[in-house]
């Protein structure tokens, strides 16, 4: 005689359907997609604050994780708390799935931030930018126009400066506004003679035309100015901001001779992405397990990004290149955009709506 089938509770059902939610949801976020929230205006105008997009994994290959004991669906923080989400008790060396394409040149990339040493790679912040140089290609930036392998690249259509705006009276935040420059996008100087402002150069052609606007000047730091904050550190080349370079990004199997100079350029890199346990850099000289290194082979290929908005954004100009094995994927599209500057539906964006990136 056959046994019936003992019937679920309700409580279990829910618990089941829960668990495969959650599974299902780990699943996609790892394989397929993981979604991504604009958080600074490092990209305005190409992507801004509060657009809500979607990263391809599949496009560069899925990584496998690197940090395999950690909560799902979390990132470094379990939700809400400051509780540690993961354990780095065991690490799997990197490996990626066979992907669409490569990274090529003005891919808009996101990534897990370099320079976050506290955490394991795969769970270090995650980043957007621009790859404006890939492997083996020479960055050179001269008077703010960005040079790759010796030809001037290509601009994105919304790039962003900061200028200097001198009026014949004081500007309102709605003034602004009429030419898409939201409040965050402009300071009064302290002296209150003018305001600088960042925008494309549209918006800036668009502003002079206004009988109140007295001068627009872009702000570029001129050449052989040596900015402190650039990478490599301390390597007083004279460059900044708008005047960087040449600097040839690694690239896998690409041997160098660590003269001093490559020491200065490449040596950080070498500490802290190539995987080795010790590394030492001193008086000009590498040293890999106690042994001077005339040498050198890179292990993997990096990438140079930057921001599209110029003036406002921390990237490779500051803190170095990008190791493949930091690569998180390709920004997609759009498939949600809030104003936090408007109400109610306002608020939504909805020509930004599924809107790819470019």
């Amino acid at each position: 005689m056959s046994q019936s089938k003992i019937k679920k509770s309700a409580t279990r059902e829910w618990l089941d359907a829960l668990v495969f939610a959650v599974v299902a949801a780990s699943l996609i976020r790892w394989l397929l997609l993981e979604p991504f929230t604009i958080p600074t205006a490092s990209m305005e105008k190409s992507l801004l604050v509060g657009d809500f997009l979607f990263v391809s994994k599949m496009h560069y290959g899925t990584r496998i994780p690197k940090t395999p004991l950690q909560v799902p669906l979390t990132h470094q923080k379990i939700w809400g708390t400051e509780i540690q989400s993961y354990s780095d008790a065991i690490q799997i060396p990197y490996l990626r799935l066979p992907g669409f394409s490569d990274i090529e040149r003005n891919d808009v990339v996101v990534f897990n931030f370099p320079i976050e040493f506290q955490y394991p790679s795969d769970l270090k912040t995650n980043y957007i930018k621009r790859a404006v140089g890939i492997s083996g290609d020479i960055i050179e930036v001269k008077q703010g126009e960005l040079i790759v392998n010796g030809a001037v690249a290509p601009k994105p259509e919304e790039m962003q400066f900061s200028y200097d705006l001198i009026a014949n009276r004081p500007l309102t935040v709605d003034f602004f506004a009429d030419y898409d420059i939201n409040q965050e996008s402009f300071l009064s100087f302290t002296n209150g003679a003018g305001y600088m402002v960042f925008g494309t150069d549209q918006m800036m052609e668009r502003l002079r035309t206004s009988p109140v606007v007295v001068s627009i000047t872009k702000r570029i730091e001129g050449p052989g100015v040596n900015d402190n904050r650039i990478f490599p550190a301390n390597s007083n080349y004279g460059w900044n901001a708008d005047n960087y370079g040449p600097l040839q990004i690694p690239a896998k199997d690409w041997t160098i001779e660590m003269t001093p100079d490559n020491v200065l350029r490449y040596g950080f890199t070498i500490e802290n992405y190539e995987s080795h346990k010790n590394v030492e850099i001193r008086e000009g000289a590498l040293f890999i397990d106690g042994q001077k290194v005339d040498n050198y082979t890179f292990k993997q290929n990096y990438y140079f990004m930057m921001g599209d908005n110029r003036h406002d954004s921390l990237d490779s100009r500051f803190w170095g290149f990008v190791p493949e094995d930091h690569v998180v994927g390709k920004a997609w599209f759009l498939w949600l955009s809030l104003d936090k500057y408007e109400s109610m539906f306002n608020k939504i964006r909805w020509s930004r709506f599924f809107k790819s990136i470019e």
